[in-house]
């Protein structure tokens, strides 16, 4: 790579995408920064001209996406790392979901970054490697009520990502599973959708709404520095919890389902295989 790397995020006109754009132009490196929305980032463009690039970019669309992947390399020549970042929220119980709503959610969540993966593969393996940073969830690991579909897509993308990192290995491209903790993105807000809630589950709800709290977030700059070391190490793990807190509760939960899986182990081994 070289020493001024090119950068496609999408995403990037608010929360962690904007955080991970701005930490990347103050290190001397070059952004295209996709959003369905890019007027937020045009007092970026402005305070560094010619080194970001706002691209308009449905990820949901796949032809788009491939088109987009096409102007943001031409853009400086090529790409070097690339954060696949772009999601929302689809909050409400798995019943109360209704169709349209739910294939939104993973048209987006999901497949939106398995297009775009697939448009950059071709311009890392021409460039003779890259960064393929798949941006997931430290909740990805299991699912909870109220965020089921939101879990469900980012576990889905954690699979597809190992895959991938296979895959993509052999060409010097390195993929890593960035699983995010808690922050002020404006998730739970401008990025949710709700569903219609149904009354048999309010009890639950307002039992998981405690459990969510109402504590201040941590800003999306400071898992900044996380992404730009990832970004630059030359052999990166293929998956990051990335947040302290986050890493213990993540570390908890694997110790709570091995301790599941133990209290049946009589079970499983009824069955042979």
């Amino acid at each position: 790579m070289s020493e001024s790397k090119v950068w496609f995020i999408t995403g990037a006109s608010r929360g962690l995408g904007r955080a991970f754009a701005e930490a990347a132009l103050a290190g001397g490196d070059r952004v295209v920064a996709a959003a369905r929305h890019v007027e937020p980032l045009k007092e970026l463009a402005d305070r560094h001209p010619g080194l970001l690039v706002p691209l308009e970019l449905d990820v949901a669309d796949r032809s788009a996406v491939f088109d987009g992947v096409e102007r943001a390399a031409a853009a400086f020549g090529g790409l070097d790392v690339v954060v696949n970042n772009a999601g929302g929220m689809l909050y409400g119980m798995v019943e109360e979901a209704t169709e349209e709503q739910i294939r939104a959610h993973l048209d987006v969540n999901f497949f939106g970054a398995v297009w775009v993966a697939q448009a950059v593969l071709p311009h890392l393996r021409a460039r003779g490697g890259g960064r393929l940073l798949q941006v997931t969830s430290m909740g990805s690991g299991g699912g909870m009520a109220t965020v089921g579909f939101y879990c469900a897509g980012k576990a889905a993308l954690d699979s597809v990502s190992e895959a991938l990192a296979m895959e993509a290995e052999g060409y010097g491209v390195k993929v890593t599973v960035v699983q995010m903790g808690g922050y002020n993105t404006g998730l739970f807000t401008t990025g949710t959708t709700n569903t219609d809630p149904l009354p048999e589950y309010a009890a639950l709800r307002t039992q998981m709404e405690a459990m969510w709290g109402d504590a201040v977030a941590p800003e999306p700059a400071t898992a900044a520095p996380v992404v730009m070391e990832l970004a630059a190490l030359p052999d990166p793990p293929r998956r990051l919890i990335v947040g302290s807190q986050s890493f213990d509760h993540v570390m908890e939960m694997g110790r709570a389902q091995t301790d599941a899986y133990r209290s049946w182990e009589h079970l499983s081994r009824i069955a042979p295989g």
